[in-house]
């Protein structure tokens, strides 16, 4: 026994020691009661809630999702991300979900009570309440202190210019990820090394971007098609100045846009290019070197290969100068040229050569892969000569034509700012020779032949007109009531710096084409007041009177027709619908 516990007596009173044990229990109930709310307490000390599930994980991850800005050539901003508080709510601490969220949906625009009521309902510790609220909405919810309820600051990215080079910049999800266009290289290894403390510096000048979708919308407002496309590009470096594809949406509301007009027409659409496509066929069969400048080919009636029977829009009935078959757009000629050059595996061979069977490398992920063909009977090469049965997007095409147009080689095109020592080695494609007499016919075509409606005063073009009917869906055949119109532009074309393209898809005539709506008429005018805005921008000097009369002294057949002749009257138009 306990010499104490005789001391206290409590061996000889029961009641007492009984007592004694009470009130240690007693004493470790509320220590434990004490320690309940101290731990509560320390609980609820933040001032905002905290966040343990793996949804907040996720949303701390996007908070901390830093991106570089994005800007045009010259540094003009055109992404950006700014530091922004959301609201957000932890549903345990908030004691009337229904009250909570009645109170929020007055105070912060574009939410509902029933909403906000049903997100507090089904989330454990975490919800969104409002991403991206005004200083006056913070404001505002301040004032209403219900507990629970929570700011955090996360990147959300913005875009000064809106429309600007909506397809070519993209746009982000909620977490800062990108989504599309270059927003979607950045994150992808499209674009390179990024830092975000370093600017994405794009080939685009957005001077010339914005040229381009005026004249390209204008062209939109007049002939109605379903979609445009507008490209600038720099010959010599590879750099796209200006891609516009309409329509096109504002870039910081991209859920408000439909699929139509997040669609890149430009490099994720591909078309069959009609007689725009000339120009491949005829660099491919001069370089042979058995076609030449003074081949003829007989374009009378018909040519019939098997069952099928070609055509010509507005045919001559007569043998045709290789110039003749290029500046008239004569089918029936180059596919008789094609064939003389080697037909179908001579052909197949060049367009292997230009790349036009792969997918073009672009920092954008919207990249339509080219449509070939894989057999080569001789319908085939007929009707691919002229740019029917095969399809790529617009950009990819012009990207080649600016390695024949020039001097015969190729730079890949791109759509990030090349400095001069980061330039690839160019990739020889024709010979000069062939490039020269290729820039001859496209000065033809549109000094005298369907281009005419592309002059601009001052200055010397060469260039191509294309009208392909398009292709009915799900079945063979084509409809002939739905055409895909073209023009393209080299300038100046004595010595190719920049190429201008217009597409329109399913343009419609009206009273000033005369009914028309080949590429002549709807595509060919809107590529000229392009022209006429950006060279002087560009400095692009007006061609000089001893190289137009050089031109002239080559093919007398243009002297004294200027270089803006053509009258609005439909007799001009007649032999210029393609």
């Amino acid at each position: 026994m306990s010499p104490s516990l005789d001391l206290l007596g409590l061996k000889s009173n029961p009641s007492l020691l009984k007592g004694r044990r009470r009130l240690k229990i007693l004493g470790f109930g509320f220590g434990l009661a004490f320690v309940s709310v101290a731990l509560r307490l320390v609980d609820m000390l933040p001032p905002q809630p905290a966040i343990s599930s793996a949804e907040a994980s996720d949303e701390a991850e996007g908070a901390d999702h830093r991106r570089p800005d994005i800007v045009d050539r010259n540094g003009v901003l055109l992404a950006t991300d700014l530091r922004l508080p959301s609201v957000f709510g932890d549903p345990l601490l908030i004691p009337d979900h229904a009250a909570a969220a009645k109170a929020l949906a007055k105070v912060l625009s574009g939410t509902t009570a029933a909403e906000l009521q049903d997100r507090l309902d089904k989330a454990r510790r975490f919800t969104w309440i409002k991403h991206q609220v005004s200083p006056k909405e913070e404001e505002a919810v301040l004032q209403l202190g219900i507990p629970g309820i929570g700011f955090k600051e996360a990147e959300h990215r913005v875009y000064p210019k809106g429309r600007s080079a909506s397809h070519i910049v993209g746009f982000v999800d909620i977490d800062n990820k990108g989504l599309a266009g270059i927003e979607y290289g950045i994150d992808h290894n499209m674009v390179g090394s990024i830092d975000p403390d370093v600017p994405v510096r794009l080939s685009i000048d957005l001077r010339v971007q914005e040229i381009v979708a005026d004249e390209l919308g204008k062209a939109m407002a007049q002939f109605r098609p379903i979609g445009g496309c507008g490209i600038v590009l720099d010959r010599v470096t590879g750099e796209v100045l200006a891609m516009v594809s309409m329509p096109d949406y504002d870039l910081n509301y991209p859920n408000a846009a439909g699929p139509e007009q997040r669609r890149n027409r430009c490099s994720g659409g591909s078309y069959e290019l009609g007689s725009l496509f000339k120009v491949v066929s005829h660099a491919m069969s001069l370089d042979t070197g058995k076609v030449t400048l003074r081949s003829t080919f007989d374009a009378t009636g018909k040519l019939q290969i098997g069952r099928f029977r070609i055509g010509d829009d507005h045919a001559k009935n007569r043998v045709m100068s290789v110039p003749e078959i290029f500046m008239y757009s004569s089918n029936i000629g180059t596919a008789r040229m094609a064939f003389a050059a080697g037909g179908g595996p001579a052909l197949d061979s060049f367009l292997r050569k230009l790349g036009f069977y792969d997918k073009l490398p672009l920092e954008i992920p919207e990249v339509a892969k080219p449509m070939r063909p894989h057999r080569w009977p001789d319908i085939t090469t007929a009707t691919v000569s002229f740019g029917h049965g095969i399809s790529m997007p617009p950009l990819q095409y012009l990207g080649a034509v600016a390695g024949l147009a020039g001097d015969g080689t190729h730079v890949p095109v791109t759509l990030l700012r090349r400095d001069p020592g980061d330039m690839p080695t160019p990739e020889r494609f024709i010979q000069e020779k062939t490039a020269a007499d290729l820039r001859s016919i496209m000065y033809l075509t549109v000094a005298k032949g369907t281009g005419t409606r592309g002059q601009v005063d001052g200055y010397l073009l060469g260039g191509k007109t294309g009208t392909a009917d398009k292709a009915i869906l799900g079945h063979k055949g084509y409809d002939h009531n739905k055409v895909f119109a073209s023009f393209l532009a080299a300038l100046p074309i004595d010595n190719p710096r920049y190429l201008v393209m217009v597409n329109e898809d399913e343009p419609k005539g009206d009273k000033s084409t005369y009914g028309y709506k080949a590429g002549a008429w709807v595509a060919a005018p809107a590529v000229s007041n392009i022209i006429s805005r950006i060279a002087p921008l560009l400095g692009v000097p007006p061609s000089a009177p001893d190289t137009i009369l050089s031109y002239q002294d080559k093919f007398p057949q243009t002297r004294g027709i200027g270089l803006k002749s053509v009258e609005g009257t439909k007799l001009a138009a007649v032999g210029a619908e393609d």
